[in-house]
């Protein structure tokens, strides 16, 4: 037990440092703006459909499930706004974060576990290319980034979706559904020209992004033993950002919403 506490603590060290030190390069972020570019289509554009179905399918399924309960006590007018604020706050941010660590996250674990193991990171260190500047900060910015415009897709698609199943299954019309929920979001506190429930998902989505990053590439540049090391690292970066995903998730609910 005491073990594998000291090798918990050990990899949130290392993951805390390497983001640190990939921050310090953000100034010359503009200088990398071709990489950031690429790893920005492959983080937003290359995974764009699989948040379109997801979200689309989550929203019908709240819907559904919410709307029959609600049906039950004649208020299934309620649908709009609890499906909106729903996926604004939790749902929205949450599977782009999901869908992230699935697909760009492992990627970048065996991208980077790959060049651990063939020695290109020691090529890198040889010929005095910071490792942090060249590779691990052009990921974090570029997830950083595509999480909040990944779950404006996301909160919007959900949205449609509830309205699908809203017109089509629960008797509510379309009309109604949306100016509940447009209704819902519209609140007194605005944040950076955002309602609060959509710009706090929007800075969840952007923390999940960088803490994706970060873990993708701490397993990726500690991978070790070859092609059984890169797979090893990917495991661990995807299982690591859900968990990560869901802990923060609480904790950043609880200081926007607790008072």
């Amino acid at each position: 037990m005491f073990e594998i506490f000291r090798r918990l603590c050990a990899d949130l060290g290392y993951q805390l440092l390497l983001l640190l030190s990939a921050a310090r390069y953000l100034p010359r972020a503009w200088r990398r703006r071709g990489q950031i570019a690429d790893q920005l289509y492959v983080a937003a554009v290359q995974v764009v459909h699989v948040v379109l179905l997801v979200g689309l399918f989550s929203g019908m399924i709240l819907a559904l499930q919410t709307g029959i309960e609600l049906a039950r006590f004649g208020q299934q007018d309620q649908i709009g706004p609890i499906v909106a604020l729903s996926i604004a706050r939790e749902m929205g941010p949450f599977i782009t974060g999901i869908v992230l660590a699935a697909t760009v996250g492992s990627a970048v674990a065996a991208e980077l576990g790959t060049m651990s193991v063939s020695d290109e990171l020691s090529a890198l260190e040889i010929l005095s290319i910071d490792r942090d500047d060249y590779l691990v900060m052009p990921r974090l910015v570029a997830l950083a980034i595509a999480g909040p415009l990944l779950t404006l897709i996301c909160d919007g698609i959900g949205i449609l979706g509830g309205a699908l199943v809203a017109q089509s299954q629960l008797e509510v019309s379309a009309r109604l559904y949306m100016d509940g929920a447009f209704d819902s979001l519209r609140d007194s506190v605005t944040w950076f020209a955002f309602p609060k429930d959509v710009a706090v998902g929007l800075f969840k989505s952007f923390v999940f992004g960088a803490l994706i990053a970060a873990i993708a590439c701490t397993a990726g540049v500690q991978a070790r033993g070859g092609a059984l090391g890169v797979g090893r690292a990917t495991r661990t970066a995807v299982r690591d950002s859900i968990i990560a995903i869901i802990v923060v998730n609480y904790f950043l609910t609880w200081v926007f919403y607790s008072a």
